[in-house]
């Protein structure tokens, strides 16, 4: 409990400072110029497997049918945003941070200068309450214990962050100047103009990409970590690490022969595998670039992230994006 307390008087002071509004950094985004590429699929199911393994809707169908779709030049994300890239945000907007960053300790990050003002005996037991860090620091000196810290914080840093919602993700995609890929740039950022079945190609084999085989002290893996999950415009993790929003709502795809109750303005796209705590992810199903998800855009999952894109041909207005 105690804990607890000194991380509510950090946030709350770090929020009643945020008065000057900072600019996000630069991120690093990749050209996807404009093209046809290859849409959706064909496939059919063999065996009824889905249910098995957790899914609500048959599979394939709703990727139903394979076309040529056009989409015009934008640049995307690199990576998915990061823990740091977020933590600008909560700092210029007052916006609530992730649950779980009371729970690894993250929150503090916000203000580390508190931390600084802590006595030796006070870091020592929040190194070891707070961020219970298999560590013996009795005889670890205040600047050791902060030096640990930094550490530990700079691991966090370069995980994606998750448990964000649709509308907080689109918030932030907005205040960097960027808004969510529509379900087609993000598609067509994984498979190429060739319609690759997942980022690296069409040949599918374990490991390529963190969805639940691999171990991670946090679930997620750092930003760059797999060099096999890179899709050919030189784009990370598009099959795992955290599933991602996009802008769409789930709808049918134009001349699709399925239909569901699912279909509307209820649920809002997902895309790409994520680590998953149960491990189903692992399965090639969901790492497939075609593969389509599903959650109420108020939705927040450990393995659920995002990431932005850039048209190079302005918006026009809001209601553009507003219709996917």
């Amino acid at each position: 409990m105690e804990h607890r307390i000194l991380f509510l008087f950090l946030f709350f002071f770090s929020v009643n400072s945020m008065a000057a509004e900072a600019l996000p950094d630069p991120v690093k985004m990749v050209r996807v110029p404009a093209s046809e590429f290859v849409m959706g699929s064909d496939k059919q199911q063999q065996v009824a497997l889905q249910t098995e393994f957790g899914s609500l809707k048959p599979w394939y169908m709703d990727e139903h049918p394979q076309h040529q779709e056009f989409v015009d030049e934008f640049f995307i994300d690199e990576t998915e945003v990061t823990n740091r890239q977020f933590r600008e945000f909560v700092v210029a907007k007052g916006q609530q941070p992730p649950k779980h960053w009371l729970e690894n300790g993250y929150l503090v990050s916000l203000k580390k200068d508190k931390l600084k003002a802590l006595s030796v005996v006070r870091l020592r037991h929040v190194a070891v309450n707070v961020f219970r860090m298999d560590l013996d620091v009795r005889d670890m000196s205040k600047l050791q214990i902060l030096a640990v810290i930094d550490k530990y914080f700079a691991k966090l840093d370069v995980l994606p962050v998750y448990n964000v919602n649709w509308f907080t993700a689109q918030a932030y995609c907005e205040w960097t100047g960027k808004h969510l890929p529509t379900e087609a740039q993000w598609e067509k950022a994984a498979r190429g103009v060739k319609g690759n079945e997942f980022p690296w190609g069409n040949q599918w084999k374990p490991g390529m990409s963190n969805t639940g085989d691999e171990e991670w002290d946090f679930g997620v893996a750092p930003v760059h970590s797999y060099e096999s999950d890179l899709s050919s415009f030189g784009i990370y993790d598009l099959a795992g690490n955290v599933s991602e929003w996009v802008q769409d709502w789930y709808q049918a795809y134009q001349n699709s022969d399925y239909q569901s109750d699912q279909f509307g303005q209820k649920f809002k796209v997902v895309r790409g595998a994520g680590w998953g705590s149960d491990g189903h992810y692992a399965l090639q199903m969901y790492q497939r670039g075609a593969y389509r998800l599903f959650l109420s855009p108020d939705a927040e999952h450990e393995d659920l992230g995002f990431r932005c894109v850039k048209n190079t041909t302005p918006v026009k207005n809001k209601k553009q994006l507003a219709a996917h």
